[in-house]
């Protein structure tokens, strides 16, 4: 059986939520960073054009502040596909 996706493990693909990146384990913090600072473009400019995200735009940056607070309390630097597992 071949892995689910990111959006298929969040719930479906028109379901990827920010905390879900925040709290992915195979995901290391700068990865989890990048994709959360695209996810803020994208949803900028949905909402720039009218759009629903379908979910409040401050849990992107409530996401990125706990990635963050991780990285400062040594959690995240590492993957489980490094030994973690």
């Amino acid at each position: 059986m071949p892995l689910p996706s990111l959006k298929d493990q969040a719930g479906g693909r028109d379901r990827l939520l920010p905390m879900h990146i925040a709290h992915n384990s195979l995901l290391s913090a700068r990865e989890k960073l990048d994709l959360l600072n695209e996810m803020k473009a994208g949803a900028t400019g949905a909402l720039e054009d009218g759009g629903d995200i379908g979910f409040d735009p401050a849990e992107i940056d409530a996401a990125i502040a706990e990635v963050r607070r991780g990285v400062q309390d040594g959690v995240g630097s590492e993957t489980v596909l490094k030994g973690d597992f």
